[in-house]
């Protein structure tokens, strides 16, 4: 655009006074973009910042018309208007409107006018940018719809009370919490009305602090009350808020706060406490010892059941290092244990010890141990110490050890039984694959019979335990003896080569027939035959590993009791 400029009345000689120049670099370098026009909205005077603000940067001039220059960006509104001006029909106006200015880009101006009536009627149109306003602007509109919509889904009401006018404001979110309609008026006396709605339970608490939050006191901002709905329930609101106005006196003018449903949190904290006090009894019912620590390590607090299990009095045990009361080794290997509570401290979690602790008490008694060191922090992360609790559990892991014997073990005999052979036999032929050759003897009692027939099933019980005991003295520590049946009785021999194994059976032979078993002022006698056999890496025929060895057995009753038969040699007389 190349606006019209006044033709000069003075000669090429002739200068302009100063004031005249000074006003003419004020209107060209002035931000505001400025338009003068005639009474026909010819363009008499413009700016650079109007041109600016209305061409897209491509136009090289001759263009006269201001109706034509707001047309071209797209601002028939702001045409309309300024027409008005020029037909006499208004004397000024003022209003935003967006120019559309191709390349460049759409553009928010402030737009002011006025009509100047004279001998010649001219029209003064004055554009402002406030491109950057307007975006301001609905980027805050934007953050508004956004906590709204934050407030809303986290049922957030918000209320906002102006005492000057004793008006309150009361949002959608907040209405609907207590069942009303989104648009419900909310009468002159709501006060009256809403302490109405408040639990019997509440209200005089409520009114002690609502009065305190409303000036404002420290302490008192937030407020947790029931209200009833209205379909009768009522729900837990946490009132938060406080004053955001006051006058110059120090009153307070207007106060602004959140209403949240607290309702399932309550429930849930109700919950809590009860489960909290019924754990109060519980721990107070059972002999758990207890001992806390500072975040050095050192007793802070010990009860009476930790008393009597480290054997040290409270008095003596406070302000000690926990790691010098508290001393554990290992039931498996006897090694000193580190203290849990360091382990807890250093790994930043709990700590248990279930199976292996066994507590060295200041009296000297030793007693099986099951503790959990736990640190305590702070919201922070700060440590401040930690809580140890452990329990004497001597007795059920004796019981433990006894089940666990009697699972595996025969209950007359005290040796392995079937179970446990069994497992001991697999294992047996596992490490047998990796060329670990071991031997298998079935030994099976000849003449037992008529002794447990004489002399009563006492009788052969005691002597069922004394071959048992015969066995075991003849095998090595490490070899697996177990009663498979009634007077029938099985030996793993591990890392045996079937000539050794053959020694040992011939062995176990000689000493069940050696045996000399007085009953009642009577001797007996009694035998045993043997069936021997390789474990190796498979079977040497369908039946089995005990298969073979059961076969061999009977093989050596059928050739005349009292001696040892070899599977191998079955298979293979040569």
């Amino acid at each position: 655009m190349s606006p019209s400029r006044p033709a000069s009345t003075h000669s090429r000689t002739a200068r302009p006074s100063r004031p005249a120049l000074e006003q003419g670099r004020i209107f060209e370098a002035s931000p505001v973009g400025l338009i003068v026009t005639d009474a026909s909205g010819r363009i008499e005077l413009s700016n650079p910042a109007a041109e600016a603000m209305l061409t897209d940067g491509k136009q090289s001039g001759g263009e006269h018309s201001l109706a034509a220059l707001l047309k071209a960006c797209d601002a028939y509104g702001l045409w309309l208007k300024c027409e008005r001006l020029i037909r006499g029909e208004a004397s000024q106006f003022r209003g935003e409107h967006l120019l559309q200015r191709g390349e460049r880009g759409a553009l928010w101006v402030q737009a002011e006018a006025r009509r100047l009536d004279g001998d010649a009627a001219q029209l003064v149109l004055q554009l402002t940018d406030i491109d950057r306003l307007k975006t301001a602007e609905e980027a805050l509109i934007y953050t508004e719809q956004r906590w709204n919509s934050a407030l809303e889904s986290a049922r957030q009401g918000v209320w906002d009370y102006d005492q000057r006018k004793d008006r309150m404001f009361y949002s959608r979110m907040w209405r609907r919490l207590r069942g009303m309609d989104d648009d419900e008026e909310i009468g002159e006396n709501h006060h009256s009305e809403w302490l109405s709605r408040i639990h019997p339970d509440d209200l005089e608490h409520l009114q002690s602090v609502e009065r305190k939050q409303g000036q404002g006191e420290i302490g008192h901002d937030t407020l947790e009350y029931r209200e009833r709905t209205r379909d009768g329930d009522y729900i837990w609101i946490l009132s938060r808020g406080g004053p955001i106005e006051w006058g110059e006196d120090g009153e307070v003018l207007r106060s602004v706060g959140t209403d949240t449903d607290i309702t399932a949190l309550k429930t849930i904290e109700h919950a809590l406490a009860a489960e909290k006090e019924r754990l109060r009894v519980t721990l107070e019912s059972i002999a758990d010892g207890m001992i806390s620590t500072d975040a050095e390590g050192r007793i802070t607090f010990m009860n009476a059941a930790a008393e009597s299990l480290t054997g040290l009095a409270a008095t003596s045990a406070i302000g000690r290092p926990v790691a010098e009361v508290f001393c554990l080794r290992s039931e498996r290997s006897g090694e000193a244990i580190d203290c849990p509570v360091d382990t807890c401290f250093r790994q930043q979690k709990p700590v248990r010890i279930d199976d292996d602790g066994v507590l060295i008490g200041w009296d000297g008694a030793q007693r099986d141990i099951r503790c959990t060191a736990a640190p305590v922090l702070t919201q922070d992360g700060t440590l401040e110490g930690a809580v140890l609790v452990f329990q004497d559990v001597t007795q059920s892991r004796d019981l433990q050890r006894q089940l666990t014997h009697s699972a595996t073990h025969d209950a007359l005999t005290g040796l392995s039984n079937r179970t446990a052979f069994e497992q001991a036999l697999g294992r047996t032929i596992a490490a047998a694959r990796s060329d670990r050759e071991a031997c298998l003897i079935y030994v099976d009692l000849d003449h037992f019979k008529p002794v447990n027939d004489s002399a009563g099933h006492a009788a052969g019980d005691a002597l069922l335990r004394q071959i048992a005991k015969t066995i075991r003295e003849t095998c090595r520590t490490h070899d697996t003896v177990a009663r498979i049946g009634g007077d029938e009785f099985a030996v793993i021999l591990e890392a045996c080569p079937p000539e050794a194994g053959r020694r040992v059976a011939e062995a176990i032979v000689r000493a069940i027939g050696a045996l000399v078993f007085s009953w009642a002022g009577r001797d007996y006698r009694v035998g045993a035959s043997a069936g021997l056999t390789r474990i190796g890496g498979d079977p040497a025929s369908p039946l089995g590993f005990v298969g073979e060895a059961d076969a061999a057995c009977y093989a050596a009753k059928a050739a005349g009791r009292g001696r040892v038969v070899a599977f191998m040699d079955m298979i293979d007389p040569t």
